[in-house]
């Protein structure tokens, strides 16, 4: 048996490892059917799992904005996706611990502008995947950490693009180099790098962010194969999906609306899970990593994503739309000495721009009066929690408009501006949202129309005039005050899909 180590001394800070990955599914972490993540799962059932965790605005830019400022997305201002757009916020989460004490590293995807802005951090190691402002720019060969990393380990020519796999498309095959040469490695060995040579006279906040499993997918070959001859679970279709039939491109491999055929989606579903048992050991790797420095029992760990991945249910794939597979996330907390309670399932609607301030509050330190999530740190111990907010609204700028949704984890009202088409779901007895019961319950459908209407009331667009929402109304992916911040581009985010 290990010997047991002594019981850190009275007044020991917190350390902090918020890990972050990039389009993970909220459905895909516990008691999922086909995807393997036991250690995951295990650090789960060490802490709390939050069941109903989503983000406001489903794409990586703007749901990082809210997870790296505390603020909605109409606060931050990305409402849509939109690259090259400065990042000019005063207050941070890196910010707030680096003034708190606290060495600050981040590892992996930031997906800010500039890209080396390190947004209040000590230190980046920068991984931002496939940035199509980057590559055209050839930037990406200045700014991109492991770029370089892959160049010193292998050739002058090295690129994690030489397999040919766009960064949006489902076209999946096994990684084309030596596994500790993939990014999910790099992630988790500059993070154990980190413990080696950080600053033991401090505590320490280290944001671990896999870029994967985003696309492409391109697991090892083992993580691969294991899912290949896995009978995969039919995708759900609503009877609702005809919605989006004038926006399907079947041809397409990054279309977003699309019905491909069930060889080409098991494949992909192989691809998918197969990044997510890889990511599951090298966090079990980076986890060992913290045992063998012996900060195991002084480091809290929260596990959160950016968004989901629709993998065609209602024949939709990738992100954006208010969805569960795209705008449910997983997230889960582990740390005794935080005193968050083990074993604990919490279901209380939570959004990203709530974790900052919680993990603020978990360490001891102060929530600055910009930040408007909540913190949940009293839920995450046990104890009782304040009043905390009845329900979730989000939005996303796509298809000349922007879908919008509200919802407390157990019911969902949904409305598609560019064609007035309203939604209503009963998540807890349809949590593949199979039903639209809009015209079968216009008392619940009417009550939540009202709670999306007061959210909106005070928009520039126009969404509520003379007590109706209105539809079709001119949108933008960024609002009006930070617009006026902007660079001027030479198109570059022409075409770019989130």
């Amino acid at each position: 048996m290990p010997t047991p180590r002594p019981a850190p001394a009275a007044g020991t800070p917190v350390n902090v490892v918020l890990i972050c990955v990039d389009q993970w599914r909220g459905d895909c972490l516990i008691n999922h059917p086909v995807a393997q993540t036991p250690y995951l799962n295990g650090l789960a059932n060490q802490g709390t799992h939050m069941k109903s965790a989503y983000v406001a605005c489903p794409s990586c830019i703007a749901a990082r904005a809210s997870l790296f400022t505390g603020l909605t997305p109409a606060s931050h201002g990305r409402v849509g996706y939109q690259e090259a757009v400065p990042w000019n916020y005063p207050v941070t989460l890196a910010g707030e611990f680096t003034r708190g004490g606290y060495q600050t590293q981040a590892v992996g995807k930031m997906h800010v502008y500039p890209a080396r802005n390190r947004l209040g951090f000590d230190h980046v190691m920068l991984h931002d995947g496939y940035t199509h402002f980057g590559r055209r720019h050839r930037a990406f060969t200045e700014i991109d950490d492991y770029f370089l990393w892959l160049r010193q380990r292998t050739h002058t020519d090295a690129d994690y693009f030489e397999h040919g796999l766009n960064c949006n498309s489902y076209v999946t095959r096994p990684w084309d180099k030596a596994e500790e040469l993939h990014a999910t490695n790099y992630v988790a060995s500059e993070s154990i790098d980190f413990l080696r040579r950080r600053d033991i006279t401090k505590p320490f906040f280290l944001y671990m962010s896999f870029h994967r499993p985003h696309p492409p997918l391109d697991p090892p070959a083992w993580a691969l194969e294991q899912y290949l001859h896995t009978e995969m679970p039919a995708a759900p279709m609503g009877d609702w999906a005809s919605a989006f039939e004038p926006f399907r491109s079947d041809a397409d491999s990054e279309g977003r609306v699309a019905k491909r055929r069930d060889a080409v989606r098991d494949r992909a579903l192989a691809g998918y899970f197969g990044q997510l048992s890889h990511i599951d050991q090298q966090i079990n790797r980076f986890v060992e990593a913290l045992e063998e420095y012996s900060l195991d029992q002084t480091t809290m760990l929260a596990f959160v994503s950016d968004h989901g991945d629709f993998l065609g249910d209602h024949n939709l794939w990738g992100k954006v739309l208010p969805y569960e597979g795209s705008a449910h996330v997983p997230l889960f907390f582990r740390g005794s000495y935080a005193g968050i309670k083990p074993k604990q399932t919490l279901d209380i609607p939570v959004e990203l721009r709530d974790i900052m301030p919680t993990l603020l509050d978990l360490a001891g330190l102060p929530i600055p009066e910009s930040v408007e999530g909540q913190s949940f740190a009293p839920a995450l111990r046990g104890e009782p929690q304040p009043t905390f907010r009845p329900y979730i609204h989000g939005e996303h700028a796509i298809y000349g408009g922007t879908a919008m949704y509200i919802t407390d984890g157990k019911e969902k009202y949904v409305w598609l501006s560019w064609s007035g088409v309203e939604q209503l779901f009963d998540l807890r007895n349809d949590p593949t949202e199979l039903c639209d019961l809009s015209k079968k319950d216009p008392q619940r459908l009417a009550h939540w129309r009202g709670i999306l209407m007061n959210e909106l009331k005070d928009r520039p667009e126009g969404f509520v005039q003379d007590g109706k929402l209105i539809s079709m109304r001119p949108v933008s992916t960024i609002m009006p005050h930070l617009k006026a911040q902007m660079k001027t581009t030479d198109g570059s985010n022409a075409g770019a899909l989130p």
